[in-house]
C-alpha cells in the first residue's frame, strides 16, 4: 500500500484517531486506516450543509448502488467550490487511489462490508432529519450507533482475527459483541458531547429529559470496552484499542459534572497521561484476563 500518502491523509483528517492507528502493527493499521478515510470520505459528503440534503442522498445513496455491484463505475461525487473545505477536497480527491488500494487489499471483502454498514447508518442519519426535529427512538439511536460505530468494533476485531488471532483470549464471535458494544459506546458519547451543535442543525438524537439514561447507557456500553480490552493479549493491539476507552472514560466524567456544558474537551495534559497509564497494557496482563 502507498503508506505515505494514506498517513498523510490520516494525519489530516483523523485527528485523534490517527494516533490510535499509528500504534497498531502494519498488518493492522493499513486496512483500518483505508477504512477510516473511506468512511471519513462518505461522512464529508453526508455534513456538507452547503450541498442540498436532496444532492447528499443522490451522492451517497450512488455509492451505494456502487458497492452492491448494481454499478460498475467508480464513485467521482462531483462537488462545486465552496461546498466542502480545501482539507475536505484533497480527500475527495484521493478517492481514486483509495478505491484502488481498496481493490488491492487482501481485506478488501472485510473492509467494503464495513462501509456498506457505515453508509447505511450515513443515509439513515440524512433520512430522518428532512425537517424532521423529532428525536430518534431508543431503538433507533440504538441501531445508529450501531451502524456508524459498533460496525467498527465488530470489523476491528475480524481483522485481529485475521491478521493476529493469537491476541484473542476469548473467541472471535464473544470478542465481537463486546467490540459492538464498545463502539456503541464511543458514538452515543460523542452524540451526547455534541448533542447542542446537533441542535442547531436541526439533529435532536436524544431528548435532553432522556440525557441522564443515556449517560448511565454510554457507561453500560463503555464497561463492554473493558471487558474486550481485557481479553486482549498484552501488546500494541491491545495499547490502541484500549487508549479510546481511557479517553472516553474521562469525558465521560467530564460529562456527568456538566452535563449541559457545549462540548467537553479533555485537556492535552491529560491525553498525554491517558498514553502513558495505558503502557502496562503493551506488556502486563490484567488479573481479570482469562487464562
Amino acid at each position: 500500500m502507498r503508506g505515505g500518502e494514506l498517513n498523510q491523509l490520516l494525519r489530516a483528517h483523523a485527528r485523534s484517531f490517527a494516533l490510535t492507528l499509528r500504534l497498531l502493527p502494519r498488518d493492522l493499521r493499513e486496512p483500518l486506516s483505508l477504512a477510516y478515510l473511506l468512511a471519513r470520505a462518505t461522512d464529508t459528503v453526508a455534513d456538507a450543509v452547503a450541498i442540498p440534503r436532496e444532492r447528499r442522498l443522490k451522492l451517497l445513496s450512488d455509492l451505494q448502488s456502487i458497492l452492491a455491484g448494481e454499478e460498475g463505475l467508480p464513485w467521482t461525487p462531483e462537488l462545486m467550490k465552496g461546498e466542502i473545505s480545501e482539507a475536505e477536497c484533497g480527500l475527495i480527491n484521493a478517492l481514486p487511489m483509495l478505491f484502488g488500494l481498496l481493490e488491492q487489499s487482501e481485506d478488501k471483502s472485510v473492509l467494503l462490508r464495513l462501509w456498506q454498514t457505515i453508509l447505511k447508518g450515513q443515509l439513515f442519519d440524512l433520512q430522518h432529519f428532512d425537517g424532521n426535529t423529532q428525536p430518534l427512538s431508543r431503538v433507533e439511536l440504538e441501531e445508529y450507533c450501531y451502524l456508524v460505530a459498533g460496525s467498527v468494533g465488530e470489523t476491528w476485531t475480524e481483522l485481529i482475527a485475521i491478521h493476529s488471532p493469537q491476541t484473542l483470549l476469548l473467541s472471535k464471535e464473544e470478542l465481537i459483541q463486546l467490540g459492538m458494544g464498545y463502539g456503541k459506546g464511543l458514538q452515543l458519547l460523542n452524540i451526547l458531547r455534541d448533542r447542542a451543535a446537533d441542535r442547531e442543525l436541526g439533529r435532536i438524537y436524544v431528548e435532553e429529559t432522556d440525557v441522564p439514561h443515556m449517560l448511565d447507557q454510554t457507561a453500560a456500553w463503555l464497561s463492554e470496552g473493558e471487558k474486550y480490552c481485557a481479553r486482549l493479549h498484552p501488546g500494541r493491539i491491545r495499547y490502541s484499542s484500549e487508549i479510546p476507552l481511557r479517553l472516553a472514560t474521562r469525558t465521560l466524567n467530564y460529562l456527568r459534572q456538566k452535563p449541559r456544558t457545549a462540548r467537553v474537551k479533555i485537556p492535552r495534559v491529560e491525553v498525554y497521561w491517558v498514553l502513558v497509564k495505558t503502557l502496562p497494557s503493551l506488556m502486563l496482563r490484567n488479573p481479570w484476563n482469562p487464562d
